[in-house]
């Protein structure tokens, strides 16, 4: 009277095995997503050592490409102040006032978006340390949703020196040129801690696109910009206490 449940049971054996196959395999999918999504909050942690010099997921790229890179790490004590001034000034100016993400700013863009407006980045130092520690390049609502909470705690577990000591170490100057010594040397001739006012607002205005803009062969374009944030950088002692006091 078992023997027809039996066969039954033994027919349904193989479709049983490929269900728990299948499911172990979307677990360890499931696992390895949550730990990618996990990894750069740990690294937060770790980039707070001092003797920790984090690359940037380009400069990863160039390597696994075989392309090779230019960086070489300097403290902030070995980049000249101008040069911290005229970043703050073109990319952030309320870099030591906001807790990562200027929202007022991200509001307004936002606004401007849902017009049909054409709009700016809107990136903050802190945002943009995240994107380059831990995302990828290409502009998505996708990128931006990760980025946002990597940047307040990245703002938070960092000290605002040790933030601007990090970006300034791995922001890209120039094809296979990262962080200001590099691009200092590169475009200059000189070390970051000679710098002067142009040559620091002519880097700093290339930020935003430093394959186009090269601050060493500055067109007429570039050579306005810099004057308005070597201007800027001029008057900016109540912007920069928080790296400098």
């Amino acid at each position: 009277m078992d023997i027809a449940p039996e066969r039954e049971d033994i027919a349904d054996m193989p479709a049983r095995r490929q269900w728990f196959g299948d499911r172990r395999v979307l677990k360890r999918i499931v696992l390895a997503v949550l730990a990618l999504v996990i990894l750069p909050y740990a690294l937060i942690f770790f980039y707070v050592l001092p003797f920790i010099h984090p690359v940037s997921t380009l400069m990863l790229r160039d390597l696994v490409l075989l392309r090779g890179y230019d960086r070489r790490w300097v403290s902030l004590d070995e980049i000249a102040p101008v040069l911290v001034q005229s970043v703050m000034m073109s990319e952030d100016g309320q870099y030591c006032f906001h807790g990562g993400v200027d929202w007022a700013e991200m509001r307004m863009l936002v606004e401007d978006t849902l017009k049909g407006q054409a709009t700016r980045g809107g990136s903050t130092i802190p945002m943009q340390t995240a994107k380059n520690l831990f995302l990828w390049n290409s502009r998505s609502f996708v990128r931006k949703a990760m980025e946002l909470p990597l940047a307040v705690s990245t703002d938070f577990v960092l000290s605002k020196r040790r933030l601007m000591e990090i970006y300034l170490n791995i922001a890209e100057w120039g094809p296979g040129i990262y962080g200001i010594e590099a691009a200092a040397q590169h475009h200059f001739k000189v070390p970051a801690s000679k710098l002067t006012r142009r040559q620091a607002s002519l880097l700093a205005v290339s930020l935003p696109n430093p394959i186009d803009r090269n601050a060493g062969k500055p067109g007429r374009g570039l050579r306005r910009l810099a004057g308005v944030i070597e201007r800027r950088a001029q008057g900016s002692g109540d912007y920069i206490k928080c790296i400098y006091e």
